[in-house]
């Protein structure tokens, strides 16, 4: 078999606008002659940049672009073997089909007998050889964008750049649409590529996907390979539905999930590495739960005309749930000293109170006193308080040197704790005061009201922490309001995707099997 010829290279490809904003950020891509290519992203990953530069209506601040072997970044766009079919088509109103078809070709003042021939092909190529003498406005939407691609080819273009050419299409022409230029690109026999962020597009239609991500491609390679065998975490979940558990690898061929161990199809890992274990909702089958590997519950399931969408259900995690009290800061204003002074109300596990000290109690209420004019910071002289390890309301006051004083409320509680005999895993979290500033001021919730409560969870078995992966609270953190409001932790839960043709019941009792080539192991982000 003679070896594909290397029709486009873009070698560490970046593009950086006048604003700062890094578009692609060092990409290198070879597309070989014949292809099919599509370059598969979110919106603002780079995608329609790369082909823009591509086409030469765009010119990369660093790198090349060699085209057979030729360096094309200063070629004008007419002067590039390239030819460009838009989402919006471009097609002349004032113009027929034929004419629309033929305009390139006139341009280029080619003898009438030659354009006729040529245009009469490409109308029979796109199914359209009786609409010549027809209105391109008359036309449907599939059969502008077909006279959009014939246009396109009639100039005999080495590269064809489809900038998400379906996007204005319904669903059903869509997917005739897909057939259609599939067909067309093995009928002309020329490089395609193609932009699109619908991953059923990709997966479809071409020989080669390149997926994009940030500026930066995160995966090459077919459609079988791309969704079966991803690399990371972020192709597995743009590319299909999937199901993706944490786990260990315990040698070749064999990784634990859900503490079980399951033969796998993966090699050239380390002993107990962490791993992504991905299992597609295709390859898992529900049977009667004593059959099963892993067991559950069906939580919800949805018909979707071939097939159910199903979610099982196989552990809920563990759950805390605290109270948090929000206040508005109210600072005590000394005008004679010209000093303000705040403090917010605290709790404090019962078991923590003797550790207390002036530095912690400062600390746990947020007290702070400032000089009124120059906002400068002034040290709280004196803590006063008497708080005992029994559960209760205590009165604690902050002083400043110039007599400057505020007075809170300190709660004692019990102990807080969630013990999962089933999981072995205990959670623990303490109910906590906070102001609406603090609220509304915070950058990264989650993780700051996971610090508030003190909240953390650990195994029972050997006595490791466990992730907290789950913060859910009941308030509008842009419009919070004094008051009480309930905040819950909660360790991972796993729930499973599984497309299946069978109808459950919610609440029904299943098992889940698989077989060891429908797992994929995937490093864990940031091991590389």
């Amino acid at each position: 078999m003679p070896e594909q010829k290397k029709l486009i290279q873009f070698k560490n490809i970046v593009k950086s606008f006048e604003d700062g904003q890094v578009v692609l950020k060092g990409v290198s891509l070879d597309i070989y002659e014949n292809e099919f290519v599509t370059l598969l992203g979110p919106s603002g990953c780079g995608k329609t940049t790369l082909l823009r530069i591509l086409g030469g209506f765009l010119q990369p601040t660093e790198g090349k672009v060699l085209f057979d072997g030729e360096d094309i970044v200063n070629v004008p766009p007419y002067k590039r073997e390239i030819n460009t079919v838009f989402q919006k088509y471009a097609l002349f109103p004032h113009m027929n089909v034929y004419d629309n078809i033929a305009f390139g070709l006139t341009i280029k003042k080619e003898p009438k007998d030659v354009i006729a021939q040529k245009v009469m092909r490409m109308l029979r190529l796109v199914s359209l050889e009786d609409y010549a003498d027809r209105n391109v406005t008359e036309l449907s939407g599939g059969q502008q964008q077909r006279i959009a691609i014939a246009r396109a080819l009639v100039n005999e273009p080495s590269v064809l750049l489809l900038d998400e050419p379906l996007g204005a299409l319904d669903l059903k022409l869509r997917k005739e649409m897909q057939q259609e230029l599939k067909y067309i690109q093995q009928e002309v026999g020329i490089t395609f590529i193609f932009v699109t962020h619908d991953q059923e597009e990709a997966l479809t239609m071409s020989d080669k996907i390149v997926v994009m991500n940030a500026g930066e491609i995160q995966q090459i390679g077919t459609p079988t390979e791309i969704y079966r065998y991803p690399v990371n975490e972020f192709v597995a979940n743009f590319i299909g539905e999937t199901n993706i558990i944490d786990g260990v690898m315990q040698g070749d061929d064999l990784v634990t999930f859900e503490d079980k161990k399951f033969p796998c199809r993966a090699r050239g890992f380390n002993k107990n590495e962490k791993v992504d274990v991905v299992i597609r909702p295709e390859h898992l089958d529900i049977v009667p739960r004593a059959e099963g590997m892993l067991k559950g519950v069906v939580k919800s399931q949805l018909f979707k005309g071939m097939h159910y969408d199903t979610v099982v259900e196989t552990r809920v995690g563990t759950t805390i749930t605290v109270k948090m009290q929000v206040s508005q800061d109210r600072p005590v204003l000394n005008a004679d000293a010209g000093e303000k002074i705040s403090a917010s109300a605290f709790l404090i596990d019962v078991e923590d109170v003797g550790e207390l000290d002036d530095a912690k109690v400062v600390a746990l209420a947020s007290a702070e006193a400032w000089d009124v004019e120059t906002e400068e910071p002034i040290s709280i002289k004196n803590v006063e308080y008497d708080i005992k390890p029994e559960v209760g309301s205590y009165s604690v006051t902050f002083t400043t040197a110039a007599g400057t004083s505020i007075t809170v409320k300190a709660a004692v509680m019990a102990e807080n704790r969630v013990e999962s005999k089933v999981y072995q895993e205990e959670i623990y979290a303490m109910n906590f005061f906070k102001k609406v500033e603090d609220i509304q001021e915070s950058i990264a919730l989650d993780t700051d009201l996971e610090t508030w409560a003190s909240a953390s969870a650990w195994s029972l078995e050997d006595g490791e922490q466990v992730e907290i992966t789950d913060v859910k609270y009941d308030f509008d953190p842009e419009t919070i309001t004094p008051g009480v409001y309930d905040v819950t932790f909660s360790t991972e839960g796993y729930e499973y995707k599984v497309s299946t043709t069978h109808a459950f019941e919610e609440g029904e009792q299943v098992g889940l099997v698989f077989r060891p080539e429908d797992i994929h192991v995937m490093k864990k982000e940031g091991q590389w």
